[in-house]
């Protein structure tokens, strides 16, 4: 009986007994230098060095009326909220995030096929893309809980299966991110360093995790010596402004405990050419509307 091949050694291991840190092995930026497209050569230069670019004014007042209008649509549907997509929040039970809202709502699948949008994806991706994911995450004033430190890829990795480190994402404002307000803070360069995680990924991990974040999650040590080597910035902007970065910059926001919501859409582009495999790290695969396995380019 002839057995199956082996799997290749894992370029990027993690949920192991130890922390490990292994450096980046792809570009950032996969195009070639002077490739057309709607980044300046200098912001291309920026997003490989920083692992994040903001761009102001992505999208304009009536556009993100619409956006904004659809996403308070979907909030208030009692369907929605009793649809396995949306996750509330453990403490006030009101919704933190949709996923796959490119796939429940026409208007934010014209969105995710924007030529605003995937045209800046080729572009830093070098190919055809498809969405990997989408949400809205939900920020209302006085207590909506915040998303720890975390690199996307090394989810993405061990419980999606995405072999390389080629997808990008955009989180769009809908309303004002304040530095107050539980915006988005990234380490620069972190994106530069594979960080992998202690500890065994349960099955069924994504259940607890889009509540409160435990497998995959780096110890304070290691944070401590990636915000000492690279800093921390927020992404502040008006709605409309957007903020493009790597999956493998780590990032996280505090919780909101200001008047002022906070609303972002979310979405992730992946080359076609990083399809998903079975997981690195993980006995299960996550539910194909967190992770899509439908690697059909967008047109």
């Amino acid at each position: 009986m002839t057995s199956a091949p082996a799997r290749p050694v894992d370029p990027y291991p993690t949920r192991g007994a130890e922390e490990a840190l292994v450096f980046r092995k792809e570009p950032v930026v996969w195009s070639d230098p002077g490739t057309p497209g709607p980044f300046w050569p200098r912001e291309l230069e920026r997003y490989d060095r920083d692992g994040f670019l903001a761009v102001d004014a992505l999208v304009g007042p009536e556009e993100v009326a619409e956006l904004r209008a659809e996403l308070d649509r979907l909030v208030a549907d009692p369907a929605v909220r009793a649809d396995e997509r949306a996750v509330v929040e453990p403490r006030s039970q009101e919704i933190r995030s949709v996923f796959e809202v490119h796939r429940i709502s026409e208007v934010f699948a014209k969105l995710a096929a924007d030529p605003r949008l995937v045209d800046r994806a080729r572009q830093i991706l070098g190919s055809d893309v498809y969405v990997h994911q989408s949400r809205i995450n939900v920020k209302p004033g006085f207590g909506a809980s915040g998303f720890y430190w975390h690199s996307d890829f090394e989810t993405w990795h061990a419980e999606d299966g995405l072999p390389l480190m080629r997808a990008v994402s955009v989180s769009l404002a809908l309303t004002p991110n304040f530095t107050t307000n539980g915006s988005l803070m990234i380490m620069p360069g972190s994106h530069r360093t594979f960080l992998g995680c202690a500890g065994e990924t349960p099955e069924d991990n994504y259940k607890k995790s889009l509540r409160m974040q435990d497998a995959g999650t780096p110890s304070q040590k290691a944070l401590t010596t990636f915000a000492e080597a690279c800093g921390i910035e927020h992404f502040t902007g008006d709605a409309g402004s957007a903020v493009w970065f790597d999956c493998n910059a780590l990032h996280g926001s505090g919780d909101n405990i200001t008047p002022f919501p906070r609303s972002n859409v979310f979405l992730v582009f992946n080359s076609v050419e990083n399809a998903p495999e079975l997981p690195f790290a993980a006995p299960v695969r996550r539910p194909s509307f967190i992770a899509s396995r439908d690697t059909t380019p967008i047109a």
